[in-house]
């Protein structure tokens, strides 16, 4: 069963895996219009809590608004860091806020938390899934659950305190790149592509 994946990078994973229709920056995901199910990566950056640190190049906001409404016209499943904005944004989002797995909103639609760590990415990457329609005999406990991070998604080794310009990073932790920060793991993307397809079923 095909799934649509938008706003992808073309050098991650979806393209690797079977029966995928990748819709990237030069495909315009912007446009995809149905019918099958999507996993979608709307660029995060204007969104989250480093988009002091966003330089373009993934699109702007407006690309996660749209992916909004494609997920809850075709069903499958949204990601987005945790505390990103967008939660804020929208108003339907923002009825889950507190409640995660407890709320399901009128296109149903919940919501649930995850760290990419335990799918293999080498910082812990929390992040926060929209579901449309997706039953929940299809979630999976994640391959690594409680694995540690070797990396932290941005800080720096400065001063702790109040003048600190950047979040500390602990001792031994490496700093990601920026290419790291937007790398989805290929298990989670099989995950999520799993998930996808059982909401068509459902």
């Amino acid at each position: 069963m095909t799934v649509a994946a938008l706003y992808i990078d073309p050098r991650g994973p979806y393209p690797k895996l079977p029966s995928i229709d990748c819709w990237d920056e030069a495909r315009d995901a912007r446009g995809y219009d149905g019918p099958a199910p999507i996993v979608a990566h709307p660029a995060c950056g204007p969104w989250s809590r480093l988009r002091h640190l966003y330089r373009g190049g993934e699109g702007g906001p407006e690309l996660a608004v749209r992916a909004l409404e494609q997920v809850r016209a075709f069903g499958g499943v949204l990601e987005h860091p945790a505390e990103s904005k967008l939660w804020w944004h929208d108003s339907t989002l923002g009825e889950h806020l507190g409640r995660f797995g407890a709320h399901v909103d009128r296109f149903g639609g919940y919501c649930l938390a995850a760290d990419q760590c335990e799918w293999g990415h080498v910082a812990r990457k929390r992040t926060w899934l929209y579901l449309v329609r997706v039953p929940r005999s299809a979630l999976e406990a994640p391959p690594f659950p409680g694995r540690e991070p070797t990396h932290w998604v941005s800080g720096g080794r400065g001063r702790v305190g109040k003048k600190a310009k950047t979040t500390p990073v602990p001792p031994g932790i490496k700093v990601c790149s920026a290419q790291q920060r937007r790398r989805t793991p290929p298990l989670f993307a099989e995950y999520l592509v799993r998930l996808a397809r059982a909401s068509e079923a459902s």
